[in-house]
């Protein structure tokens, strides 16, 4: 709920529901999904999270604000899950496909940690799936407050030490966003929802072939720029 460019969006009203809703709404399709659970925090601003959250069959765990590894943690020891799946609840279009996509790697021993976030990928459908046994490594080794607040960067320092697998596009999508950080964000996901016949069940491609189709509401917040890992 402490946004600083957008505060409270992850409860933004959005396609009947709110951006949180409906993520995990869509995510319930996942078939490689177990448990979904939302890490939020201690702070009593985030206790409508822990209601909504619960109104759509999601576990919650609440843990420190500045420290979200240590609250995966928590997540997957409430789950007991092999595999976390990483999600931003500011990305409420995250679609089924790529969850099951990135799990397979892992699942299937290839990789110790896969993602979809290629340097082809829409902004606002990136996947991370790790293996529990790695992320337990990243909470006991990390320390710079990027590697604490953003979850896997200390993971990807390492070099050679974790399997890391990208799972590929299919096609260019980079000058797309599909993401909830400011105003102007939400106004596109609004309007990209409204022209789908239905928002829980819609693919990736048919969000895409919204902005393709309207090149003047791809370009609503194309000005927008992602905060670095580093700015925290």
């Amino acid at each position: 709920m402490g946004s600083t460019r957008l505060p409270g969006k992850v409860l933004a009203p959005l396609a009947g529901t709110t951006v949180l809703g409906l993520l995990l709404d869509r995510l319930a399709r996942s078939v490689s999904v177990d448990a979904m659970v939302v890490a939020t925090t201690t702070g009593a601003d985030d206790d409508p999270i822990v209601t909504e959250a619960e109104r759509h069959g999601a576990v919650v765990v609440r843990g420190p604000v500045d420290d979200v590894l240590e609250r995966f943690v928590l997540a997957v020891d409430a789950s007991r899950a092999a595999i976390a799946v990483r999600l931003t609840a500011d990305c409420p279009l995250t679609d089924p496909y790529w969850v099951d996509a990135t799990v397979e790697p892992v699942a299937a021993g290839r990789a110790d940690l896969a993602h979809n976030a290629g340097p082809a990928y829409v902004r606002g459908f990136d996947v991370e799936a790790v293996a529990t046994a790695a992320l337990r490594q990243a909470a006991e080794s990390a320390t710079a407050p990027h590697e604490r607040v953003h979850v896997t960067p200390w993971l990807y320092e390492q070099g050679d030490r974790f399997r890391i697998e990208e799972v590929a596009w299919p096609d260019d999508g980079s000058d797309l966003r599909l993401t909830v950080d400011t105003d102007d964000d939400l106004a596109v996901v609004r309007a990209v929802c409204d022209r789908v016949p239905d928002p829980v069940t819609a693919s990736w491609q048919d969000f895409v072939a919204v902005l393709r189709d309207d090149p003047a509401l791809a370009a609503r917040n194309a000005h927008v720029r992602q905060k670095d890992v580093g700015e925290g």
